[in-house]
């Protein structure tokens, strides 16, 4: 945000010429640093980072547990009651920028908070209020799907297929990953994890299966456009916070009933609310844009695999944000030893590998992983 004596210089003929190249010297400066601090960085090549990969002894462990079903499940009218008490508030609290100081910052630990537990609680009670309306009078509409699929890794990539036996050879899809290759402590024995770890190696001759879903939360812009007629700035912004919680609730809701049901290899799981948002359970859903793997253009082949826009309504917009804005998606993955991890800055080698396999230019691999490149691709 520009200060006023900036916009004054900016408005001034004699100043503006000077203030443009203070401008330019200060952004060239902190490109500079940025590029040194890259070069300070220590890598390892792709090569290295794949023979120090994550190892898993896929044959020595019990059978992969096969999904209740192959393909696709579709939910056109998702009951929003279930959803209810999978909602995580502390985020709905972060959206009013209330904040508590620590250890109140967690809900309902920051109703006790001197000096926001006040407002908090108002808030939250306008949203419960807000949020029985909404669902009774059928205001807002949950859809999504959930899918499955045999799958196997292939170096860092994934391939599904059609049916268990892969009576074609050609996958139906591919899933492409990223590998670590920020250098990590010697003293650290942690592998350099990439997605694909954790599927069974085609040559394993093991059977495993992947998984995916998309849920979103519909009826949002209707009801804000209601709600800006008549200049209800307050509950355009409450929706909004509603929609995006309920919209987190349904992944989560769903991701438990895919454990314990559809996929059902934690078919004895239980754990309370508090255990669900610490990750308590076996398996991850990650998804792609963020750290497991930061190329947005992965949603592509969700889309298409899953045929997820025309059967869910869920569109992916030319930046592959998806619409409606509330809205999550994401892979499945079953296997015990699967963990969040932060793939970082990587190389070159590993872009150019990357564009080959994706069949696409490597500029516009560098354009999609700009924020992870280890490298000024200029």
């Amino acid at each position: 945000m520009l200060h006023l004596f900036q916009c004054s210089q900016l408005l001034d003929v004699n100043l503006k010429d000077d203030f443009f190249e203070e401008i330019l010297e200060e952004y060239e400066d902190i490109r500079q640093d940025h590029y040194d601090a890259l070069k300070e960085r220590r890598y390892l090549s792709l090569q290295q980072a794949r023979s120090k990969s994550f190892s898993y002894n896929w044959v020595a462990q019990p059978k992969q547990v096969k999904p209740q079903f192959i393909g696709t499940k579709v939910f056109e009218d998702y009951d929003l009651q279930k959803l209810v008490e999978y909602i995580d508030w502390k985020p709905f609290f972060d959206v009013w920028q209330l904040r508590g100081k620590y250890p109140n910052r967690g809900f309902p630990k920051i109703f006790k908070d001197k000096a926001v537990g006040e407002e908090a609680k108002k808030v939250y009670n306008d949203a419960q209020s807000l949020l029985k309306t909404l669902i009774a009078q059928k205001k807002l509409k949950a859809k999504g799907l959930v899918g499955f699929w045999p799958a196997r890794s292939i170096q860092d990539d994934i391939y599904l297929y059609a049916d268990e036996e892969m009576q074609s050879p050609e996958p139906i899809a591919k899933f492409h990953g990223l590998r670590q290759q920020a250098e990590k402590d010697p003293a650290d024995t942690d592998p350099y994890y990439c997605l694909s770890d954790f599927i069974a190696p085609l040559e394993s001759g093991v059977n495993d299966y992947l998984g995916l879903f998309a849920v979103a939360c519909f009826g949002v812009d209707k009801l804000c456009k209601e709600y800006e007629e008549q200049c209800d700035d307050y509950n355009i912004i409450m929706v909004k916070a509603l929609a995006d919680r309920l919209a987190e609730a349904f992944a989560e809701e769903l991701h438990e009933r895919a454990r314990k049901e559809f996929w059902a290899y934690c078919g004895n799981e239980q754990l309370d609310f508090s255990e669900l948002r610490r990750i308590r359970y076996e398996g991850i859903r990650p998804a792609p844009g963020y750290p497991c793997q930061p190329d947005h253009t992965e949603k592509l082949t969700m889309w298409r695999l899953a045929n997820i826009e025309d059967e869910t309504g869920i569109q992916l917009t030319e930046s592959l944000a998806m619409m409606p804005a509330s809205a999550v998606s994401g892979l499945y993955f079953s296997n015990p030893e699967s963990k969040y991890f932060a793939v970082g800055k990587i190389l070159k080698d590993q872009v150019e590998d990357y564009a080959l396999r994706k069949n696409v230019a490597v500029a516009e691999v560098e354009k999609w992983l700009g924020p992870i490149l280890g490298y000024d691709p200029e």
